[in-house]
């Protein structure tokens, strides 16, 4: 435990004013380097939590919180599966769903698409493709119309607008007397929607439920059911509970396993960031050693005659651990302080700085998240700031260690 007499000598080893003023500007930098590193950490870890939580918001605006499906690919009795999940209080919609992947045609032009077979009024429940029509209404998705939707980028790709049309052409072979083709049918394009996600604006195409089982020669199934969840952290617990309740014909999945790669590599990404940017703590730390071993040295006959009066070498140890806990804590909380409002404003920030130099950051003609989005998150602080007091408090261990080891005989002789 500290004593006071450390506490009071090495806090006034903090404030006053050197000798050496050398020293006191390596003990400024010290202080300011670990300000710096925490902002930099609070910043940067808050902005990859904004683009990350903008990431999953589209992506789960497009996929449902958990799916319902059964293990032959085909759903046959899908509402027994809608009555028996609708029971769980923790599911808050519901929509089914028939999916296939087809290729779409105009003229010469051919692309690829994952066609899914919707009713619309169901679909407002686990999506929010309707909030994101730039051109028709999801709503004119009608039974027996062959109607379709369209994401921006496949619109533009296949060079079709609303009241075009396109040709649709699945995997499912039907014999003719000229062999065997493909099946194919030509829908009228109804709307265009854009998510902000290259991987729906460019690959997704939306047709009713009824058409799309006809297409695919679906008599009475679904692919699957998919579910809002109250909660989509909670998915996996909420999808076992599920997998409880439903009998062993249905496989139930959630978004943390479907797309557990993505969201994985994005972890690993905040995880290897973050400890690329501790590292200008820990050289702010290295600035706190030089710092205390100069200052060791220059306070060696002050150290002993503390000896000479009785103080123990775990007192004199003491002084200089409080002195550089003290550089760590002012650092450490100006940058907190610093990080959390620079966090809670950079938005605004942002905008600006891009008014004032009529510049954008991230160009909305190229980027689909065009603001630089921040979340902070607290436990994000807490982390940080205990890392960095603690990584200070080590850098004063050896310095402390070094005064603690004097022998005033020694120091004194040319005194």
């Amino acid at each position: 435990m500290i004593k006071p007499l450390a506490l009071y000598i090495g806090l006034r080893y903090t404030r006053a004013k050197r000798r050496n003023h050398f020293i006191s500007f390596i003990s400024f930098t010290s202080t300011i380097g670990i300000m710096l590193g925490v902002v930099a950490l609070i910043t940067v870890l808050s902005v990859m939590n904004g683009f990350h939580k903008e990431v999953r918001e589209r992506i789960l605006g497009m996929t449902s919180h958990a799916t319902v499906s059964a293990y032959d690919g085909e759903l046959s009795n899908w509402e027994e599966a809608m009555h028996l999940s609708r029971d769980h209080p923790e599911v808050l919609g519901q929509a089914p769903f028939v999916e296939a992947q087809t290729m779409l045609t105009n003229g010469s032009r051919v692309s690829g698409s994952l066609l899914r077979g919707i009713l619309p009024e169901y679909e407002k429940q686990v999506s929010d493709v309707s909030e994101h029509m730039i051109a028709g209404s999801l709503e004119l998705l009608k039974s027996k119309s062959y109607g379709i939707v369209l994401g921006k980028e496949l619109a533009a790709t296949l060079g079709v607008g609303v009241h075009d049309k396109v040709t649709v052409v699945t995997p499912r072979i039907r014999v003719t007397p000229a062999g065997a083709m493909p099946r194919l049918k030509r829908f009228t394009v109804l709307g265009v929607f854009e998510v902000g996600m290259g991987e729906y604006d460019s690959g997704m195409a939306l047709i009713h439920l009824s058409d799309a089982a006809r297409l695919l020669k679906m008599k009475r199934g679904v692919s699957g059911i998919r579910l809002k969840l109250e909660d989509l952290y909670d998915a996996p617990r909420i999808s076992r509970e599920l997998a409880n309740r439903l009998p062993g014909i249905y496989r139930i999945s959630d978004w943390t396993y479907q797309h557990r790669n993505f969201f994985s590599a994005l972890r690993t990404e905040k995880r290897m960031m973050g400890l690329i940017l501790f590292l200008i703590v820990a050289v702010a730390a290295f600035n706190i050693v030089s710092t205390l071993v100069m200052v060791v040295t220059d306070k060696q006959s002050d150290i002993a005659i503390l000896r000479t009066l009785g103080a123990s070498p775990g007192t004199i140890m003491a002084i200089f651990i409080v002195q550089g806990a003290t550089i760590g804590i002012a650092g450490t909380v100006m940058g907190i302080a610093g990080g959390i409002a620079l966090s809670l404003n950079l938005e605004g920030l942002v905008q600006r700085v891009e008014q004032a130099f009529g510049i954008n950051f991230l160009d909305p003609n190229i980027y689909y998240i065009s603001a630089l989005p921040s979340d902070l998150h607290w436990d994000d602080v807490t982390t940080i700031s205990v890392s960095a007091f603690i990584i200070t408090l080590l850098a004063t261990l050896y310095p402390a260690w070094r005064a603690s080891r004097t022998q005033p005989a020694e120091a004194l002789r040319y005194e």
